[in-house]
């Protein structure tokens, strides 16, 4: 199983982005994917997910302007980001967890780079 992202990149601040993962690989089924994200001298910190029945959680951080979805096929999900600010920018990394009772994501995604400057 790999995830496979995309999206990602330069915006100014208040600009709008959106990052794509996309499942590929057999899966049987998961709990939950998500995003973390890492800006340079920091931890790797978690900011949104959404289980496999749609239910969506964010950090305070991202509420109110990032929103997660997932397609009915429950293979991609979709971190749709706006009014960006220079403290979203980081490394955000797809995840999914198999298990409701998994503590760390059983798959990573590569990483995409997003930078918010003016």
């Amino acid at each position: 199983v790999q995830l496979v992202e995309s999206g990602g990149g330069l915006v100014q601040p208040g600009e709008s982005l959106g990052l794509s993962c996309t499942v590929s690989g057999s899966l049987s089924g998961f709990y939950a994917m998500g995003w973390y994200r890492q800006a340079p001298g920091k931890q790797r910190d978690l900011v949104a997910w959404i289980t496999r029945v749609a239910s969506a959680n964010y950090t305070d951080s991202v509420k109110g302007r990032f929103t997660i979805t997932i397609n009915n096929d429950l293979d991609t999900v979709i971190l749709q980001m706006n009014s960006l600010k220079p403290e979203d920018t980081a490394v955000y990394y797809c995840f999914l967890n198999l298990q409701v009772s998994s503590t760390l994501p059983d798959f990573w995604g590569q990483g995409t780079k997003v930078t918010v400057s003016s």
